[in-house]
């Protein structure tokens, strides 16, 4: 579920997703985008209210934590998915996930484009990293190489 902007409005969406019985097929998993700073900030209420999993949005998120807009010239050279803030909200979050045994996932152009964070993100343990098809292989290399450092 996209752009949820409060616990409330997520337990409005459930109940409808309810109506429909789609929790009565046992592949249906309820996961939310983390792509705005109240998703990483009540991120705990937001997992009260009965979700499955995240995915993070790091260029929404990037975009909204910095206050910047990487489509736009006058502000697009301070948009940094690298910065400590959207690092501070990234660590939050798959953290959290771990404490409540959800499913921690990014997606956006971040992971494709920087193996340092790919890095970082195995290291902090996040469940999966989707990329663009022509950084899989890659990504999947520097995933491997991450792990394998962890386990020694």
């Amino acid at each position: 579920i996209p752009y949820v902007r409060s616990p409330q409005e997520l337990a409005s969406v459930r109940r409808i997703v309810a109506a429909e019985e789609l929790f009565e097929s046992p592949s249906f998993k309820f996961w939310i985008m983390i792509e705005l700073p109240v998703n990483v900030i009540l991120l705990s209420d937001f997992i009260k209210v009965g979700i499955d999993g995240v995915s993070v949005g790091s260029n929404d998120l990037t975009m909204l934590i910095l206050g910047t807009d990487r489509d736009n010239s006058e502000v697009a050279e301070a948009f940094n998915e690298r910065s400590p803030a959207v690092k501070w909200a990234l660590k939050r979050v798959v953290r959290l996930c771990h404490k409540h045994g959800i499913t921690s996932s990014i997606c956006g152009q971040a992971p494709s484009t920087y193996d340092d964070l790919v890095e970082e993100l195995v290291k902090m343990g996040i469940t999966s990293i989707s990329v663009n098809p022509d950084a899989i292989n890659r990504v999947r290399g520097v995933i491997a190489e991450t792990e394998k450092k962890i386990v020694k």
